[in-house]
């Protein structure tokens, strides 16, 4: 049996150990520690400390000698760990890297971690803590989409103008339609939310209809004025404008933020706005819905009212509607 060096305490170590032993608003840890030395400092040897305290007896070594090599404060602060050794080299973990951004397997579009282990030479778990560290998921892909508008920026221009520094005496609305909102109904009720468990719906439904949602969100101050008909022509967008017209103060200018929609540009649509001068269209981009803000606002009443909802006909989708604008 190895024999441990003996302790001895000075007067001030046995009094700040016994305090630190009886684990009064100290930490776990710094308890342990002291009590291993509490115990060695009566002579009794490392494997009856390690029975009666219930540890092992490494761990007893360990505190013994950190005490002997550095008193009271060995034992206030976490002994050093010898750093893990890295199984793979640097150069191997640049090699991962590059074959990631600039290679792809033979047999297929884009890495996996099984087949890149194989064919670097490395654990699957290595290559995922490499990817994770470089913050690589070749995996995912995201679709994006260019407008091919020759009068991108002089557009782009105008609608930020409008949204950053609107003229004097007018309202700018960004104006849309959501077609084609179906009135679905759930083929069992909703089971409610629990602690642990989400809401469930059924995957299957009962289709009762489609309607429109014409909406006009006012930058200013965040209202919509909206309107639900069974159609998108441009009869219905010409009724939509006259809907505006009449919720807003004749005094004023409206200058409308719209998609290039072709019921926006019809000929009677056109005829329409010259015949109310104080309205002013003004055209996003191609493919750049995105400066429409009110496709935000779309988002948000798919997301918190429509897309979960169960709705028996098409009157209490408009009603759910109506409600949330």
């Amino acid at each position: 049996m190895n024999i441990s060096e003996q302790i001895i305490l000075t007067p001030k170590e046995e009094a700040a150990i016994n305090r630190w032993a009886q684990g009064k608003s100290f930490p776990l840890r710094l308890v342990q520690r002291a009590q291993i030395i509490q115990l060695a400092a009566k002579g009794i040897f490392n494997h009856d400390i390690a029975k009666h305290l219930d540890i092992s007896r490494p761990t007893v070594q360990l505190w013994r000698e950190r005490f002997l090599a550095f008193r009271l404060s060995g034992l206030e602060k976490d002994a050093p760990r010898p750093g893990r050794i890295p199984k793979i080299s640097h150069k191997k973990v640049t090699a991962i890297v590059n074959a990631t951004l600039h290679t792809t397997p033979p047999n297929a579009t884009h890495w996996s971690t099984r087949s890149m282990a194989k064919a670097q030479g490395v654990s699957e778990a290595s290559v995922r803590r490499i990817w994770k560290r470089y913050n690589l998921k070749p995996h995912l892909i995201k679709t994006f989409k260019l407008s091919r508008d020759k009068r991108f920026l002089e557009k782009l221009y105008d609608i930020v103008g409008l949204y950053l520094n609107p003229p004097d005496k007018t309202i700018v609305f960004c104006v849309d339609e959501k077609s084609q909102i179906q009135a679905l109904e759930r083929t069992q009720p909703l089971l409610p939310l629990r602690p642990g468990i989400p809401a469930r719906q059924t995957h299957d439904y009962m289709r009762h209809g489609t309607t429109t949602l014409f909406a006009a969100l006012n930058m200013l101050d965040g209202t919509v004025i909206g309107s639900c008909m069974p159609r998108h022509r441009h009869q219905e967008f010409i009724r939509f404008l006259q809907l505006i017209n009449t919720k807003t103060p004749p005094e004023l200018d409206l200058h409308l933020i719209v998609d290039n929609y072709g019921t926006h540009k019809h000929s009677r649509v056109k005829s329409w706005i010259q015949q109310h001068p104080r309205f002013h269209l003004h055209f996003t981009p191609t493919s750049s819905s995105w400066l429409n803000m009110v496709e935000r606002w779309f988002s948000e009443i798919t997301s918190k009212r429509i897309r979960r909802g169960s709705f028996k006909n098409v009157k209490e989708l408009i009603m759910a509607i109506k409600q949330y604008i």
